[in-house]
């Protein structure tokens, strides 16, 4: 046992290096998918956090170069309990410990998580400090104890793109039979952490997609004359993206919108909501979403910190879905504006395709705007 995990309230957990060497801060999550790490590791929505795998055996199916969210990882640190270095898949390029020091990222094995995630569950994400070059525990204490609260922090402009462009890509083999060969609309998509498999599901439902800087202005989105405005995910404090908000309100009306995880918070604070940081947050692909109006419950993939108080909603948006743990705003809707958000991914697929109809809608939503 090499390596040492340290929570701001004390709390001690020794494990094995399998990553880079050094020491990094950061909020300490846990994700509760059983597949999927490469995923979690490129999601730029991860930015400042550690995440604790709570899927006993991570490692085995290696890294390819298919599944990235993202063109790097973005977790500050990976903590599991077995790391398997023996990987089978015919996809993979690599082994998960080769792919963590190529970017620089430290990652802690035999770490007690089922523990560590039970404290967490009690007493809310917590920030940490990890190291692969020290056992000063005072050290760590103090290096955890002054790192950033996730509160407060505006991550989303640090992780997008700085520059507009194209994105045409689809989903490829991987695309459902009813993909549109030719794009029909014209999409703008905030970048405020965003994800490629989103990207995607909108080429394959029929957009041209044109990716923008997350500080871009109303103004300047509609000189690139959008058929509609999409809203991505992200990391860090929703209320902190005033810029974000007053844009997102200036578009309302204007475009048809659709705002995924961020992109759904701040499309609940432009309509006049609030929003508020969840104990230990949604981190895992198998978190169940009750459609209220039809009553089916999805299997949802999830990661975020934060959500929409639905309190303080005012009267024209309409709450579309429930998370059924926690009872949380997982949807949202403009009953006067084609707008509407879910919390969660519907492009991840856990169900597989629960949350596809979503693309859909947005689709239809420009449709119908096309033939006012």
């Amino acid at each position: 046992m090499d390596a040492l995990l340290v929570l701001e309230d004390g709390r001690v957990f020794w494990g094995r290096s399998f990553g880079a060497d050094g020491e990094t801060t950061g909020e300490v999550v846990f994700a509760t998918g059983m597949t999927g790490y490469q995923e979690v590791l490129t999601d730029p929505s991860y930015a400042g956090q550690i995440v604790t795998m709570t899927a006993a055996h991570i490692g085995n199916t290696g890294v390819n170069e298919i599944d990235p969210e993202a063109e790097k990882p973005y977790v500050a640190g990976f903590l599991v309990r077995a790391y398997s270095d023996d990987y089978s898949s015919w996809r993979a390029r690599t082994g998960l410990s080769h792919y963590l020091r190529e970017n620089n990222i430290i990652a802690l094995a035999d770490i007690d998580t089922r523990a560590l995630t039970r404290h967490i569950r009690a007493k809310g994400a917590l920030r940490a400090a990890i190291s692969t070059e020290t056992d000063d525990v005072d050290h760590l204490l103090s290096l955890a104890r002054a790192t950033p609260s996730m509160e407060g922090l505006d991550l989303a402009s640090g992780v997008g793109t700085h520059e507009i462009y194209t994105w045409t890509e689809g989903s490829g083999e991987w695309a459902s039979e009813t993909t549109p060969i030719q794009p029909r609309f014209h999409v703008v998509a905030y970048d405020f952490g965003l994800k490629r498999n989103i990207l995607r599901k909108l080429v394959d439902h029929g957009a041209h997609v044109t990716v923008v800087p997350a500080t871009m202005s109303a103004a300047e989105v509609l000189k690139l004359n959008p058929d509609g405005v999409f809203l991505s995910n992200g990391p860090g404090d929703p209320a902190t993206l005033g810029y974000a908000v007053e844009n997102i309100h200036a578009l309302l009306g204007r475009k048809p919108m659709f705002g995924i995880c961020l992109g759904h918070q701040l499309m609940g604070l432009a309509v006049g909501g609030k929003t508020f940081k969840l104990p230990y947050g949604h981190h895992g692909c198998n978190h169940p979403v009750k459609d209220l109006a039809t009553g089916h419950v999805q299997i949802t993939s999830q990661n975020h910190g934060f959500s929409v108080d639905a309190e303080s909603l005012p009267e024209d948006v309409q709450v579309t879905h429930r998370n059924l743990n926690d009872g949380t705003v997982e949807g949202l809707r403009h009953t006067r504006y084609p707008a509407f958000s879910v919390q969660y991914h519907p492009e991840a697929a856990p169900g597989p395709h629960d949350a596809d109809p979503l693309f859909t809608e947005f689709i239809r939503s420009m449709e119908r705007e096309q033939e006012r």
